[in-house]
């Protein structure tokens, strides 16, 4: 197994957040929401953590605008982005866009039943503050589905991964996939994570050929 290595928590340079935005996540973008919605996450208010440009936010709306999504994100470029688009789309009566850090969110305890995050804990130099925040602002019996890339075992099977998807892309948004695959957590080291806040293991899994997905409800007592 390859050794973690951490990459920026924020990506804030506009190449950065530009080269992100302008790569193909459609179709990663469509399933992460098909699988929160067939998890049970009903219409209403939802937080999602490190939204980057808003492209699940503009996802999940697109498909039910009946949901209210408060967008969290620290990088000022990657929301600068996210804001066009919302402006662009019509969306900004739906989407709410906060500058905030995840492992330290600006909202009462146990404010929203739905709490989503698309590949953000790769970039925390230590997820568990960011998840024991998470939990925090879950309203009891709320749902909590975080999904991000999985760690590859070999530098080999980074190079296949890197090729098969991000193939056509240029080389820095090349260098930055594979860069996210290094900084990632393994299934393994999530399901400890999520131990530690009273969730059980299974409730992590991998769910693709480089996605874990943790999916779960919170206790009502």
């Amino acid at each position: 197994m390859l050794s973690r290595v951490l990459e920026p928590e924020v990506m804030d340079t506009l190449e950065e957040a530009l080269d992100y935005d302008s790569m193909d996540h459609s179709e990663v973008n469509r399933t992460f929401v098909s699988d929160f919605l067939a998890a049970g996450a009903a219409p209403g208010k939802v937080v999602d953590l490190g939204t980057g440009t808003a492209l699940i936010p503009i996802e999940l709306v697109q498909q039910n605008r009946q949901f209210e999504v408060v967008a969290i994100e620290y990088s000022r470029n990657m929301l600068a982005v996210a804001r066009q688009h919302l402006r662009e789309l019509g969306l900004l009566d739906r989407i709410f866009l906060v500058r905030a850090d995840a492992k330290r969110l600006p909202f009462p305890d146990e404010a929203f039943s739905l709490v989503m995050s698309n590949s953000l804990i790769h970039h925390l130099s230590d997820p568990l503050t960011c998840l024991v925040e998470a939990d925090r602002v879950t309203a009891p019996g709320g749902l909590l589905f975080f999904r991000d890339l999985a760690r590859p075992q070999s530098e080999e099977h980074l190079r296949q991964l890197v090729t098969q998807y991000a193939g056509e892309a240029n080389a820095h948004q090349q260098q930055m996939f594979a860069d996210s695959l290094r900084a990632a957590l393994t299934v393994e080291e999530m399901a400890e994570l999520v131990t530690r806040l009273g969730y059980p293991p299974t409730s992590v899994r991998m769910t693709s050929d480089r996605h874990w997905t943790w999916c779960a409800r919170k206790p009502r007592f």
